[in-house]
């Protein structure tokens, strides 16, 4: 069994040293999807929604998430985000959406990808939960990764 990287000798939680690892070119996206009452999701597609441009302000809190991920994250280190972005694609029933987190560094962007999906699917669900309460946020995933020791990986 592999000793996990992220403890010690005695068992006790540390951050990993990267010091020694190369700067390399790293990309993740991650995604989810909420759902929503059809009479939700047409406010927020015509833009009738009550707090505004719901879209648009689920995009920012993805990115500020993304870059405070460190902040949130124990453990994670903070990085030098090269590139984030959040996109948003209409479903039958919801939104999906997907994160891209990239830098050049030695350690990965998951965590950021996965923060920028999160909180933008939060920040929507705030967004328009005076439309319905009932909204349901799923389906939160890393789908790629490329960059790093352990190479390239996509979700099947």
């Amino acid at each position: 069994m592999t000793k996990p990287t992220h403890l010690d000798d005695t068992g006790a939680a540390h951050m990993v040293d990267v010091g020694a690892k190369p700067a390399t070119s790293r990309r993740a996206a991650a995604g989810g999807r909420i759902t929503m009452s059809p009479s939700a999701l047409e406010a927020i597609r015509s833009g009738n929604a009550p707090k505004g441009d719901v879209l648009s302000t689920a995009r920012l809190a993805g990115i500020m998430a993304a870059k405070r991920t460190a902040d949130l994250i124990p453990l994670c280190h903070p990085l030098a985000l090269s590139k984030v972005g959040v996109d948003f694609t209409w479903e039958d029933d919801g939104i999906a959406v997907t994160a891209t987190a990239a830098t050049t560094g030695p350690t990965g962007v998951e965590m950021e990808a996965l923060t920028a999906a999160s909180v933008a699917l939060l920040t929507l669900y705030d967004m328009a939960k005076a439309l319905d309460r009932t909204m349901v946020l799923s389906d939160i995933r890393l789908l790629e990764k490329s960059g790093g020791r352990s190479g390239d990986w996509r979700a099947e």
